[in-house]
């Protein structure tokens, strides 16, 4: 008998996380959970410990771990509690593990995944973020440790099946001529420019394809998740700004294209959920079931295309500034980004503030070369303060 793969999923109870622990369990003969995290969703996590009994839990403070932890034994488990970012990156690392499936939200989880990185493990990647803030330094990681990185977006994980397997040797030496990225459009595509002043968080959180979490449902939205996307696509498939496009699909049943240089044009299709990539990542090069019903092209009937509006959309044009700008301009980006959405979210501001505060941050904070993780955690930091001041000006 094979030794079950042990599999670490940061941030497991966000949809993500959700979906992969879903796929582990259609798969008990191939995959054992070794470590959950999770932020505020403290029972949801107990839940999940006692469905999965994984040997670690991760919360982020220390009050929270002795209740799980009194939980868990209640529960009779021995699942042992840790916490904090150590706690992450001890998870992440450890030599026991197989697989990290990245799926934080946000820069908290650009010190876990490389920790995983380093560890030389593989790494299903959901934080895209933790790729857009220190791209060239996370790939270097990943080249020295020998770590393999799958990319688990929906997108990312469409162009890497569509890609050839020697990709790595360069896009023009495989004959690949542009990335085209697809976007649903969000919830506001088709909204009057005037009524974005007055449109709500839960309208925002309102994703007509997808099930996620309302800090990325937000930057659908605002399409920001897919200026986030362009940068991670660049350093994942090597390719420069220019050679990735992004195409609204509102069906969201193609999730990415690869354009050749012999007229032929490679896509990825499937019904929109995340168990697809999942499953694909987790089982690579294998394909295994992921639970997820066959696609019905009958049913769809029809696929619809069309450019994106940067008057519409100004996150989009500000990211893809951000990647032609590269060093500490993408990490600004994200930084300035996670102040505004949750800003947004709580009501201080309106949506297209988002944009504003963005391009502030970006207009006010000169871009400098990013040589170390210091550097990177350094810009984030400027940005958010400089977002801050932003708010403490205009916040409604």
């Amino acid at each position: 008998m094979s030794r079950l793969q042990q599999v670490t999923v940061l941030g497991a109870t966000g949809s993500v996380g959700l979906s992969t622990l879903d796929v582990i369990a259609r798969h008990p003969d191939r995959y054992q959970v070794f470590a959950l995290t999770g932020f505020t969703r403290l029972s949801e996590l107990l839940a999940l410990c006692v469905r999965h009994s994984p040997r670690f839990a991760v919360v982020p403070e220390a009050a929270l771990a002795r209740g799980l932890q009194d939980d868990l034994r209640a529960a009779g488990l021995a699942t042992q509690v840790l916490v904090g970012e150590e706690g992450l990156c001890q998870v992440s690392a450890d030599a026991d593990v197989d697989t990290v499936v990245a799926a934080i939200v946000g820069a908290a989880g650009l010190r876990p995944t490389l920790a995983a990185v380093d560890a030389g493990k593989k790494i299903l990647l959901a934080n895209k973020e933790a790729l857009v803030m220190s791209g060239a330094l996370f790939m270097q990681a990943v080249r020295k440790s020998g770590a393999v990185l799958l990319p688990l977006d929906s997108e990312h994980n469409a162009i890497f099946q569509c890609m050839p397997g020697d990709y790595a040797r360069g896009l023009s030496q495989v004959g690949v001529r542009r990335i085209l990225l697809t976007a649903s459009g969000g919830p506001f595509r088709q909204t009057p420019l005037a009524e974005l002043e007055h449109v709500s968080p839960d309208q925002a959180c309102a994703h007509p394809n997808w099930s996620m979490g309302r800090k990325i449902s937000v930057d659908s939205a605002s399409m920001m998740n897919k200026g986030l996307e362009l940068i991670e696509a660049c350093w994942l498939f090597d390719a420069r700004p220019d050679q990735v496009e992004v195409v609204i699909h509102p069906q969201s049943v193609i999730h990415s294209l690869v354009d050749y240089v012999d007229g032929s044009v490679l896509a990825q299709l499937g019904n929109p959920d995340m168990r697809t990539p999942i499953a694909n990542a987790l089982a690579w090069p294998e394909r295994i079931d992921s639970g997820v019903a066959p696609l019905d092209l009958f049913a769809v009937a029809r696929l619809d295309f069309e450019a994106p509006d940067e008057q519409r959309f100004p996150c989009l044009r500000l990211a893809r500034q951000a990647a032609e700008a590269g060093n500490s301009a993408p990490a600004m980006l994200n930084a300035a980004n996670e102040v505004a959405v949750a800003a947004f979210l709580e009501r201080r501001i309106r949506f297209p503030q988002i944009a504003s505060i963005i391009e502030d941050v970006l207009a006010l904070e000169p871009v400098v070369a990013v040589n170390d993780l210091g550097a990177v955690f350094e810009a984030d930091t400027k940005a958010r303060a400089l977002a801050g001041q932003w708010l403490s000006r205009n916040a409604r």
